[in-house]
Protein backbone atom coordinates (compact mmCIF):
# COMPACT_ATOMS: atom_id res chain seq x y z
CA UNK A 1 0.00 0.00 0.00
CA UNK A 2 1.44 3.38 -1.02
CA UNK A 3 -0.37 5.42 1.59
CA UNK A 4 -0.85 5.13 5.36
CA UNK A 5 -3.90 3.09 6.21
CA UNK A 6 -5.26 5.72 8.62
CA UNK A 7 -5.62 9.46 8.20
CA UNK A 8 -3.33 11.90 9.97
CA UNK A 9 -6.38 13.54 11.51
CA UNK A 10 -7.58 10.33 13.15
CA UNK A 11 -4.17 9.66 14.66
CA UNK A 12 -4.10 12.99 16.53
CA UNK A 13 -6.63 12.06 19.21
CA UNK A 14 -7.60 8.99 21.17
CA UNK A 15 -10.84 7.39 22.32
CA UNK A 16 -13.06 9.36 24.66
CA UNK A 17 -11.78 9.24 28.23
CA UNK A 18 -15.31 9.82 29.54
CA UNK A 19 -16.79 6.91 27.63
CA UNK A 20 -13.76 4.83 28.55
CA UNK A 21 -14.43 5.41 32.23
CA UNK A 22 -18.04 4.33 31.71
CA UNK A 23 -16.73 1.06 30.29
CA UNK A 24 -14.50 0.69 33.35
CA UNK A 25 -17.50 1.38 35.58
CA UNK A 26 -19.46 -1.47 34.00
CA UNK A 27 -16.47 -3.78 34.21
CA UNK A 28 -15.97 -3.15 37.94
CA UNK A 29 -19.61 -2.68 39.00
CA UNK A 30 -18.78 0.89 39.96
CA UNK A 31 -21.08 3.83 40.59
CA UNK A 32 -20.74 5.77 37.34
CA UNK A 33 -20.08 9.42 38.17
CA UNK A 34 -18.00 9.80 35.01
CA UNK A 35 -20.48 10.14 32.16
CA UNK A 36 -23.17 12.81 32.47
CA UNK A 37 -26.25 10.65 32.09
CA UNK A 38 -29.05 10.69 34.69
CA UNK A 39 -30.06 7.46 36.39
CA UNK A 40 -33.61 8.69 36.99
CA UNK A 41 -36.65 8.76 34.74
CA UNK A 42 -37.42 11.28 32.01
CA UNK A 43 -40.69 13.24 32.37
CA UNK A 44 -43.66 10.91 31.98
CA UNK A 45 -45.43 13.16 29.47
CA UNK A 46 -42.35 13.27 27.25
CA UNK A 47 -41.99 9.49 27.26
CA UNK A 48 -45.70 9.10 26.55
CA UNK A 49 -45.40 11.48 23.60
CA UNK A 50 -42.60 9.35 22.12
CA UNK A 51 -44.66 6.20 22.54
CA UNK A 52 -47.69 7.87 20.95
CA UNK A 53 -45.60 9.11 18.03
CA UNK A 54 -44.34 5.60 17.30
CA UNK A 55 -47.86 4.20 17.55
CA UNK A 56 -49.07 6.93 15.18
CA UNK A 57 -46.42 5.84 12.65
CA UNK A 58 -44.08 8.82 12.84
CA UNK A 59 -41.44 6.28 11.90
CA UNK A 60 -40.09 7.52 8.57
CA UNK A 61 -37.74 10.38 7.82
CA UNK A 62 -38.72 13.73 9.20
CA UNK A 63 -37.70 16.73 7.12
CA UNK A 64 -33.92 16.74 7.35
CA UNK A 65 -33.55 19.97 9.32
CA UNK A 66 -36.25 19.01 11.83
CA UNK A 67 -39.96 18.34 12.11
CA UNK A 68 -41.99 21.55 11.93
CA UNK A 69 -43.75 20.85 15.23
CA UNK A 70 -40.40 20.60 17.01
CA UNK A 71 -38.91 23.68 15.38
CA UNK A 72 -41.98 25.72 16.32
CA UNK A 73 -41.74 24.49 19.91
CA UNK A 74 -38.03 25.39 20.04
CA UNK A 75 -38.80 28.89 18.78
CA UNK A 76 -41.51 29.23 21.44
CA UNK A 77 -39.00 28.14 24.08
CA UNK A 78 -36.34 30.67 23.01
CA UNK A 79 -38.91 33.44 23.01
CA UNK A 80 -39.85 33.10 26.67
CA UNK A 81 -36.53 31.76 27.92
CA UNK A 82 -34.11 34.23 26.31
CA UNK A 83 -36.33 36.86 24.68
CA UNK A 84 -35.08 35.84 21.25
CA UNK A 85 -37.47 35.87 18.29
CA UNK A 86 -36.37 32.86 16.22
CA UNK A 87 -37.85 31.99 12.84
CA UNK A 88 -38.49 28.22 12.96
CA UNK A 89 -38.46 28.02 9.15
CA UNK A 90 -35.08 29.64 8.53
CA UNK A 91 -33.07 29.72 11.77
CA UNK A 92 -33.31 26.28 13.42
CA UNK A 93 -31.61 23.00 12.53
CA UNK A 94 -32.35 19.80 14.45
CA UNK A 95 -29.40 17.41 14.66
CA UNK A 96 -28.47 14.04 16.14
CA UNK A 97 -27.46 15.52 19.47
CA UNK A 98 -25.42 18.58 20.34
CA UNK A 99 -22.31 16.55 19.48
CA UNK A 100 -23.29 16.37 15.82
CA UNK A 101 -24.36 20.01 15.97
CA UNK A 102 -20.86 21.16 16.94
CA UNK A 103 -19.19 19.11 14.21
CA UNK A 104 -21.68 20.37 11.60
CA UNK A 105 -21.11 23.99 12.60
CA UNK A 106 -17.32 23.74 12.47
CA UNK A 107 -17.43 21.82 9.19
CA UNK A 108 -19.56 24.57 7.66
CA UNK A 109 -17.51 27.47 9.02
CA UNK A 110 -13.86 26.43 9.06
CA UNK A 111 -11.24 26.41 6.34
CA UNK A 112 -7.89 24.73 7.03
CA UNK A 113 -5.72 27.05 9.08
CA UNK A 114 -8.59 29.09 10.50
CA UNK A 115 -8.17 29.53 14.24
CA UNK A 116 -10.86 28.58 16.75
CA UNK A 117 -10.53 29.73 20.35
CA UNK A 118 -11.34 27.19 23.08
CA UNK A 119 -11.47 27.88 26.78
CA UNK A 120 -9.79 25.16 28.79
CA UNK A 121 -10.56 22.97 30.59
CA UNK A 122 -12.84 22.12 27.68
CA UNK A 123 -15.43 19.45 26.98
CA UNK A 124 -13.35 16.70 25.44
CA UNK A 125 -15.09 16.66 22.01
CA UNK A 126 -14.18 20.22 21.07
CA UNK A 127 -10.50 19.67 20.33
CA UNK A 128 -11.09 16.57 18.13
CA UNK A 129 -13.81 18.53 16.32
CA UNK A 130 -11.18 21.15 15.49
CA UNK A 131 -8.80 18.46 14.27
CA UNK A 132 -11.45 16.82 12.09
CA UNK A 133 -12.44 20.11 10.46
CA UNK A 134 -8.93 21.47 9.94
CA UNK A 135 -9.18 24.26 12.51
CA UNK A 136 -6.17 25.43 14.48
CA UNK A 137 -7.20 25.63 18.15
CA UNK A 138 -6.01 28.43 20.41
CA UNK A 139 -6.51 27.88 24.12
CA UNK A 140 -7.50 30.37 26.78
CA UNK A 141 -7.30 28.94 30.28
CA UNK A 142 -10.03 29.52 32.82
CA UNK A 143 -8.59 29.18 36.30
CA UNK A 144 -9.75 28.10 39.74
CA UNK A 145 -11.11 28.74 42.22
CA UNK A 146 -13.99 30.29 40.23
CA UNK A 147 -12.84 29.06 36.79
CA UNK A 148 -12.91 32.33 34.90
CA UNK A 149 -10.77 33.74 32.11
CA UNK A 150 -8.42 36.71 32.29
CA UNK A 151 -9.79 39.37 29.89
CA UNK A 152 -6.28 40.27 28.72
CA UNK A 153 -5.45 36.65 27.90
CA UNK A 154 -8.73 36.31 26.06
CA UNK A 155 -8.08 39.45 24.01
CA UNK A 156 -4.57 38.25 23.14
CA UNK A 157 -5.98 35.07 21.58
CA UNK A 158 -7.90 36.97 18.88
CA UNK A 159 -6.25 37.92 15.59
CA UNK A 160 -6.92 38.15 11.85
CA UNK A 161 -6.98 34.34 11.53
CA UNK A 162 -9.63 33.83 14.23
CA UNK A 163 -12.81 32.37 12.73
CA UNK A 164 -14.74 31.45 15.88
CA UNK A 165 -14.72 31.06 19.63
CA UNK A 166 -16.42 28.12 21.36
CA UNK A 167 -17.91 28.85 24.76
CA UNK A 168 -19.65 26.22 26.88
CA UNK A 169 -22.06 28.01 29.19
CA UNK A 170 -22.99 26.71 31.75
CA UNK A 171 -19.63 25.06 31.56
CA UNK A 172 -18.66 21.43 31.34
CA UNK A 173 -16.45 20.41 33.16
CA UNK A 174 -16.16 23.25 35.69
CA UNK A 175 -19.76 24.27 36.39
CA UNK A 176 -18.98 27.93 35.70
CA UNK A 177 -21.85 30.17 34.61
CA UNK A 178 -20.30 33.06 32.74
CA UNK A 179 -21.54 36.44 33.91
CA UNK A 180 -22.93 39.20 31.73
CA UNK A 181 -19.57 40.96 32.06
CA UNK A 182 -17.75 37.83 30.87
CA UNK A 183 -20.07 37.49 27.88
CA UNK A 184 -19.84 41.19 27.05
CA UNK A 185 -16.05 40.83 26.91
CA UNK A 186 -16.41 37.92 24.48
CA UNK A 187 -19.00 39.81 22.43
CA UNK A 188 -16.82 42.92 22.14
CA UNK A 189 -13.94 40.86 20.78
CA UNK A 190 -16.21 39.01 18.35
CA UNK A 191 -17.45 42.32 16.98
CA UNK A 192 -13.94 43.80 16.80
CA UNK A 193 -12.44 40.86 14.91
CA UNK A 194 -15.55 39.79 12.95
CA UNK A 195 -15.61 36.42 14.73
CA UNK A 196 -18.48 33.94 15.13
CA UNK A 197 -19.41 33.04 18.71
CA UNK A 198 -20.35 29.36 19.02
CA UNK A 199 -22.06 28.64 22.32
CA UNK A 200 -22.81 25.21 23.72
CA UNK A 201 -25.79 25.88 26.00
CA UNK A 202 -26.93 22.30 26.61
CA UNK A 203 -27.11 23.01 30.39
CA UNK A 204 -29.08 26.24 29.95
CA UNK A 205 -31.75 25.32 32.50
CA UNK A 206 -29.40 23.83 35.10
CA UNK A 207 -28.28 26.94 37.00
CA UNK A 208 -28.20 27.53 40.74
CA UNK A 209 -28.59 30.03 43.55
CA UNK A 210 -31.06 32.24 41.71
CA UNK A 211 -28.90 32.74 38.63
CA UNK A 212 -30.48 33.20 35.20
CA UNK A 213 -29.02 31.84 32.00
CA UNK A 214 -27.97 34.45 29.45
CA UNK A 215 -27.34 33.58 25.80
CA UNK A 216 -24.49 35.28 23.95
CA UNK A 217 -26.94 35.81 21.09
CA UNK A 218 -29.05 38.06 23.32
CA UNK A 219 -26.29 40.68 23.65
CA UNK A 220 -26.12 43.77 21.46
CA UNK A 221 -24.69 43.10 18.01
CA UNK A 222 -24.45 39.33 18.56
CA UNK A 223 -27.73 38.02 17.16
CA UNK A 224 -26.32 37.54 13.64
CA UNK A 225 -22.84 36.40 14.65
CA UNK A 226 -23.77 33.80 17.28
CA UNK A 227 -24.45 30.11 16.71
CA UNK A 228 -26.33 28.63 19.66
CA UNK A 229 -26.11 24.88 20.20
CA UNK A 230 -28.33 23.03 22.66
CA UNK A 231 -30.60 20.00 22.78
CA UNK A 232 -32.93 17.81 24.77
CA UNK A 233 -30.43 15.54 26.52
CA UNK A 234 -29.79 17.30 29.82
CA UNK A 235 -32.97 19.33 30.31
CA UNK A 236 -35.30 16.37 29.82
CA UNK A 237 -33.02 13.50 31.02
CA UNK A 238 -32.97 11.80 27.60
CA UNK A 239 -29.27 11.66 26.78
CA UNK A 240 -29.83 8.56 24.63
CA UNK A 241 -32.34 10.22 22.34
CA UNK A 242 -29.73 12.37 20.57
CA UNK A 243 -31.88 15.35 19.61
CA UNK A 244 -29.77 18.49 19.31
CA UNK A 245 -30.41 22.00 18.04
CA UNK A 246 -28.57 24.73 16.17
CA UNK A 247 -29.98 28.26 16.15
CA UNK A 248 -28.37 30.80 13.82
CA UNK A 249 -29.22 33.50 11.30
CA UNK A 250 -30.63 32.26 7.95
CA UNK A 251 -27.45 32.53 5.85
CA UNK A 252 -25.55 30.29 8.26
CA UNK A 253 -28.50 27.99 8.88
CA UNK A 254 -28.82 27.24 5.16
CA UNK A 255 -25.26 25.87 5.08
CA UNK A 256 -25.59 24.05 8.41
CA UNK A 257 -28.63 22.25 7.03
CA UNK A 258 -26.72 21.19 3.93
CA UNK A 259 -23.85 19.74 5.97
CA UNK A 260 -26.19 18.08 8.46
CA UNK A 261 -28.13 16.44 5.62
CA UNK A 262 -25.02 14.70 4.33
CA UNK A 263 -23.77 13.73 7.81
CA UNK A 264 -26.83 12.08 9.36
CA UNK A 265 -29.87 13.10 7.23
CA UNK A 266 -31.97 13.65 10.35
CA UNK A 267 -32.72 12.91 13.97
CA UNK A 268 -35.18 10.18 14.99
CA UNK A 269 -38.66 11.19 13.80
CA UNK A 270 -40.78 9.95 16.74
CA UNK A 271 -38.41 11.51 19.25
CA UNK A 272 -38.74 14.84 17.46
CA UNK A 273 -42.50 14.66 17.96
CA UNK A 274 -41.88 14.03 21.65
CA UNK A 275 -39.52 16.99 21.66
CA UNK A 276 -42.35 19.20 20.47
CA UNK A 277 -44.14 18.29 23.70
CA UNK A 278 -41.03 18.68 25.86
CA UNK A 279 -40.17 22.19 24.73
CA UNK A 280 -43.70 23.31 25.63
CA UNK A 281 -43.66 21.97 29.18
CA UNK A 282 -44.88 24.55 31.74
CA UNK A 283 -42.26 26.89 33.14
CA UNK A 284 -42.68 25.33 36.58
CA UNK A 285 -40.94 22.23 35.16
CA UNK A 286 -37.72 24.19 34.62
CA UNK A 287 -37.89 25.75 38.07
CA UNK A 288 -38.20 22.30 39.65
CA UNK A 289 -35.39 21.01 37.47
CA UNK A 290 -32.95 23.64 38.73
CA UNK A 291 -34.10 23.24 42.33
CA UNK A 292 -33.76 19.46 42.23
CA UNK A 293 -30.26 19.68 40.77
CA UNK A 294 -29.24 22.29 43.31
CA UNK A 295 -30.32 19.92 46.08
CA UNK A 296 -28.22 17.15 44.50
CA UNK A 297 -25.27 19.53 44.21
CA UNK A 298 -25.51 20.55 47.85
CA UNK A 299 -25.90 16.97 49.06
CA UNK A 300 -22.93 15.60 47.14
CA UNK A 301 -20.68 18.64 47.57
CA UNK A 302 -21.03 18.38 51.34
CA UNK A 303 -19.95 14.73 51.19
CA UNK A 304 -16.95 15.49 48.98
CA UNK A 305 -15.83 18.37 51.19
CA UNK A 306 -16.09 16.10 54.22
CA UNK A 307 -13.85 13.57 52.49
CA UNK A 308 -11.27 16.26 51.68
CA UNK A 309 -11.81 17.24 48.04
CA UNK A 310 -11.24 20.92 47.28
CA UNK A 311 -13.55 23.03 45.10
CA UNK A 312 -16.06 25.84 45.05
CA UNK A 313 -19.67 24.78 44.45
CA UNK A 314 -20.53 24.84 40.74
CA UNK A 315 -22.87 27.62 39.60
CA UNK A 316 -24.45 25.50 36.88
CA UNK A 317 -24.41 22.22 34.92
CA UNK A 318 -24.07 19.03 36.96
CA UNK A 319 -20.34 18.51 37.42
CA UNK A 320 -17.81 19.13 40.17
CA UNK A 321 -14.19 19.68 39.14
CA UNK A 322 -12.58 18.64 42.41
CA UNK A 323 -9.01 19.18 43.56
CA UNK A 324 -7.33 16.02 44.82
CA UNK A 325 -4.31 17.55 46.55
CA UNK A 326 -4.04 16.17 50.04
CA UNK A 327 -6.05 13.06 49.16
CA UNK A 328 -3.55 11.34 46.89
CA UNK A 329 0.11 11.65 46.02
CA UNK A 330 -0.55 10.25 42.57
CA UNK A 331 -1.77 12.03 39.47
CA UNK A 332 -5.35 12.27 38.28
CA UNK A 333 -5.24 9.27 35.95
CA UNK A 334 -3.79 6.92 38.55
CA UNK A 335 -6.25 8.20 41.14
CA UNK A 336 -9.23 7.76 38.82
CA UNK A 337 -8.10 4.22 38.01
CA UNK A 338 -7.82 3.42 41.70
CA UNK A 339 -11.26 4.84 42.42
CA UNK A 340 -13.03 2.80 39.77
CA UNK A 341 -11.17 -0.47 40.26
CA UNK A 342 -10.69 -0.53 44.05
CA UNK A 343 -13.39 1.74 45.47
CA UNK A 344 -16.09 1.23 42.84
CA UNK A 345 -16.62 4.89 41.88
CA UNK A 346 -15.96 6.08 38.32
CA UNK A 347 -14.79 9.67 37.73
CA UNK A 348 -12.98 11.46 34.91
CA UNK A 349 -9.31 12.47 35.28
CA UNK A 350 -8.97 16.24 34.98
CA UNK A 351 -6.13 16.10 32.48
CA UNK A 352 -8.52 14.87 29.77
CA UNK A 353 -10.00 18.38 29.62
CA UNK A 354 -6.70 20.18 28.95
CA UNK A 355 -4.35 20.52 26.00
CA UNK A 356 -1.45 20.68 28.46
CA UNK A 357 -2.25 17.59 30.52
CA UNK A 358 -0.12 18.78 33.43
CA UNK A 359 -2.63 21.56 34.13
CA UNK A 360 -5.31 19.00 34.93
CA UNK A 361 -3.30 16.52 36.97
CA UNK A 362 -4.63 17.88 40.26
CA UNK A 363 -8.32 17.36 39.46
CA UNK A 364 -11.00 14.79 38.80
CA UNK A 365 -14.52 15.48 37.55
CA UNK A 366 -17.59 14.07 39.30
CA UNK A 367 -21.08 14.24 37.81
CA UNK A 368 -24.07 14.41 40.16
CA UNK A 369 -27.01 13.88 37.80
CA UNK A 370 -28.03 10.89 39.89
CA UNK A 371 -30.63 9.80 42.43
CA UNK A 372 -29.91 10.60 46.06
CA UNK A 373 -29.30 6.94 46.85
CA UNK A 374 -26.73 6.72 44.04
CA UNK A 375 -24.85 9.77 45.32
CA UNK A 376 -25.01 8.49 48.89
CA UNK A 377 -23.61 5.11 47.86
CA UNK A 378 -20.78 6.78 45.96
CA UNK A 379 -20.00 8.93 49.02
CA UNK A 380 -20.05 5.85 51.25
CA UNK A 381 -17.55 4.04 49.03
CA UNK A 382 -15.28 7.07 48.82
CA UNK A 383 -15.29 7.56 52.59
CA UNK A 384 -14.55 3.89 53.19
CA UNK A 385 -11.70 3.79 50.69
CA UNK A 386 -10.10 7.17 51.35
CA UNK A 387 -10.34 7.34 55.15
Amino acid sequence: MQFPRLSTRASRFTESVIRGMSIEARKHAAVNLAQGMPDFAAPAEVKAAAQAAIAADHNQYAITWGARSLREAIAYHYDWHQGLAIDPETEITVTCGATEAMLVVLTALVNPGDEVILTQPFYENYWPDCVLTGATPRFVTIRPPDWRFDPAELAAAFNDRTKAIILCNPNNPTGTVFSRADLEAVAALCRKWDVIGITDEIYEHIVYDGRAHLSLAALAGMRDRTVTISGMSKTYAVTGWRVGTIVAQPELTRVFRQVHDFVTIGAAAPLQEAGAVAYRLPRAYYQRLAADYQARRDRFAAALWDIGFQFQPPAGAYYIMAGIEGITSGDDAAFATRLVRELGVAVVPGSSFFENKAEGRGYVRFCFCKRDETLDEAARRLRAGLA
